[in-house]
């Protein structure tokens, strides 16, 4: 076991197996999903390009997903982690404090899932990946400084509050303690945990172990197993977690 506040196994080997794989299918399953959602009159002017015939390609439902399912690590200590150890279903989440669409879908589609955390039926692992860069990654550290007082969920859902990203200058360190502040922590520890060398170190972790199982592009999702990329309809997610719940019972 590595230490670190989340005490998770990397499994650094397993998954660096997987990484030429994951790549390459999440790059063939985001270009599959962009064209056949972009619609012709979208193509930039002057684009003389061939065009493409969408029945040459293969719908995203059918690009081949490899098995991810080293992606959760369901440590115990993970103090990221919502939703029992043993829950049947695991989604691991790869977001940035930056990424518009991750506000959208924590604003609109995360309650609902969280029904299934409060039934035990799911697990919720979170990553940062920080593809914005340092105020990305600064937030990161805020929210995991917040999560060793076991108030993720609280600054995760202020960060993105009303489904919106915070302005860059808002992602400060003084206005992200004023927000524990705001929020009721311990503001001495949080500011602490902020700072530290151990937090730094594990959210630079989970970055890179994001990037290595190919989540590039933020949000992307692996839910036992299998990557979805982008914030998808809320339904999409459910009908997932429905599935993977009668899979588990099977």
């Amino acid at each position: 076991m590595t230490g670190g506040p989340g005490g998770a196994t990397p499994r650094r080997r397993l998954r660096r197996r997987a990484v030429p794989v994951a790549i390459l299918a999440l790059a063939v399953l985001l270009v599959a999903t962009v064209l056949w959602l972009r619609p012709a009159e979208d193509r930039p002017a002057g684009d003389t390009a061939e065009p493409v015939d969408l029945a040459d390609l293969p719908h995203p439902s059918e690009v081949a997903r490899p098995d991810l399912s080293s992606a959760e690590t369901r440590d115990p200590a993970d103090p990221l982690a919502e939703g029992p150890v043993d829950a049947p279903v695991v989604l691991v989440v790869f977001t940035d404090y930056q990424c518009p669409y991750c506000a959208r879908w924590t604003e609109d589609t995360l309650p609902a899932l969280r029904e299934h955390v409060d039934r035990g039926e799911l697990r919720i692992e979170w990553r940062d990946v920080n593809v914005y860069g340092e105020d990305s990654a600064r937030a990161a550290r805020a929210s995991l400084a917040a999560a060793l007082q076991g108030r993720h969920a609280d600054y995760h859902q202020a960060l993105f509050a009303g489904g919106e990203v915070r302005p860059a200058a808002e992602l400060d360190e003084d206005s992200l303690i004023a927000l524990a502040e705001e929020l009721d922590l311990d503001v001495e520890r949080f500011t602490a945990d902020l700072r530290s060398e151990e937090v730094a170190r594990t959210v630079e972790e989970h970055a890179a172990e994001g990037v290595e199982l190919g989540a590039v592009t933020t949000p992307s999702f692996v839910l036992d197993g299998t990557p979805t990329v982008g914030a998808q309809p809320t339904e999409v997610f459910l009908e997932q977690v429905e599935a993977a719940l009668e899979e588990a019972e099977a």
